[in-house]
């Protein structure tokens, strides 16, 4: 077909060339200028067909050549079978993971009250209590029936002691950990100099020493401020710390964490208001309800009255050599040092507690950092922001800042928080957190693992 067109043209060219020449029209007789007129006419058309031809021939040829190379080209694909192509497969968890961001509530300002809707047919109004950390309150989040269930749930399955401390007349806390001094003194150097800095004991209470750092906190900044060594330290590893503590008037109430705990499981099977708290959860936060769904079970603690908490922090930060406790299966390393990676808590007030047992805050909004109101829960009402327990009501927070790209930053230190002393009556309380490795990679790595297992585990 191109050739036949490609002929045409060239015949009418050749046409067009061997017209008889003639003088200008001007010249002519005003008889014949309409004859004139004509031909230019007819030869301006025909070079217009002959163009558009041509323009036509060329689209044909180069859409015929085009079908016919892709056509070759899935012929002679490696492994072709002439079938219909498949669509793309569906990204990886871990690819998946890459385009995932972690939607942060936006605290706006302290006061500030948003509405949401996290139960059909009702309205919750949260509040935000600070910015720093970023934290809020949602004042009957549980119904008074959700939080007599949960405690039921607790004594059912049985509560533990949460002592963060050995008792008078106990052994020592290294042998029953079977650790030397040497051993728990290089665990919680995390820089290896030789040398105990504040922020590496604090980093303890997040880890699996968490026992035995609870005993130097109480009064670590005022008897050893600055650097700690190994011999200080070993002093402080012995019954003669205790003894130190009384003879400088402080009571082993002060230094031990007074209360007991359960873990209560929310997935498939478990009971249904376990599973609605963990639902409301996930549309609370925003985030992915697989990230909520492997997180940690539901925490539940029971203060009697003297119960407290040293201020702390429920996550440590990361340091290159420290893994996450829930992904260490992901991270393909021997480092000692772990921390739970928490990066939200929402903490639950299963009931009103008759004196004391607020949840304080105490750097909460200030401009600087102040290392030494953290150190007792004798300074809780001089701390920066304090909440009730009020029965139903939620407090969720960071533990961790945003890395400006939509993943989990530094930890915060502002999330510095402890229980005050119950001074009558009991306190309940429950904590759902949400654990997410800094390690976005990591992160993404436990999740196949997990997956894989879950598949495996279906086809048995």
């Amino acid at each position: 077909m191109c050739d036949f067109l490609l002929g045409h043209q060239r015949s009418a060219l050749h046409d067009i060339a061997t017209l008889p020449l003639r003088p200008p029209c001007e010249r002519l007789s005003g008889h014949k200028s309409s004859v004139c007129s004509r031909s230019y006419f007819v030869v301006v058309m025909v070079f217009f067909h002959v163009y558009i031809i041509n323009v036509i021939a060329l689209l044909f040829y180069v859409h015929y050549s085009s079908g016919q190379e892709d056509a070759s080209r899935s012929r002679d694909a490696p492994g072709s079978n002439h079938q219909r192509p498949e669509s793309r497969r569906p990204p990886s968890k871990a690819e998946f993971l890459r385009d995932v961001s972690l939607t942060r509530v936006e605290g706006i300002r302290v006061g500030h009250v948003q509405r949401l809707s996290l139960v059909p047919g009702k309205v919750h109004e949260m509040r935000t209590l600070s910015l720093k950390p970023l934290l809020f309150e949602i004042p009957e989040f549980l119904s008074d029936d959700e939080c007599r269930v949960v405690m039921q749930l607790a004594q059912l399955k049985g509560l533990m002691e949460s002592q963060l401390m050995v008792q008078e007349g106990q052994e020592e806390l290294a042998k029953e950990l079977n650790l030397s001094p040497e051993e728990i003194f290089n665990l919680l150097d995390i820089n290896q100099d030789g040398q105990l800095q504040l922020h590496e004991v604090y980093v303890c209470l997040s880890v699996d020493c968490e026992l035995y750092s609870s005993s130097l906190l109480g009064l670590y900044s005022s008897v050893f401020p600055g650097l700690l060594s190994l011999e200080e330290f070993r002093v402080l590893s012995s019954d003669a710390f205790q003894r130190f503590l009384v003879q400088r008037g402080v009571k082993r109430s002060q230094l031990v964490r007074n209360s007991r705990h359960t873990w209560l499981y929310q997935g498939k099977g478990a009971h249904q208001v376990l599973q609605d708290i963990k639902e409301r959860v996930t549309r609370l936060t925003r985030l992915p309800s697989t990230l909520v769904d492997l997180s940690e079970p539901l925490q539940v603690v029971r203060y009697e009255e003297g119960g407290h908490y040293h201020a702390h922090h429920d996550s440590g930060p990361v340091y290159p050599e420290t893994a996450c406790t829930h992904t260490r299966m992901a991270a393909n390393t021997s480092t000692p040092f772990e921390t739970s990676c928490r990066y939200i808590t929402v903490l639950f007030y299963l009931n009103s507690v008759e004196g004391g047992g607020e949840t304080a805050f105490p750097v909460a909004d200030n401009r600087t950092y102040d290392e030494v109101v953290r150190n007792s829960v004798r300074n809780c009402d001089k701390s920066n922001l304090r909440v009730k327990p009020t029965k139903g009501t939620a407090v969720f927070w960071y533990n961790y800042l945003s890395d400006g790209r939509g993943w989990v930053g530094e930890q915060d230190e502002y999330a510095l928080h402890g229980g005050c002393v119950v001074t009558h009556g009991t306190k309940w309380v429950a904590n759902k957190w949400i654990n997410i490795d800094p390690d976005y990679q990591r992160q993404a790595r436990f999740q196949q693992l997990v997956s894989q297992h879950s598949d495996t585990h279906q086809d048995l």
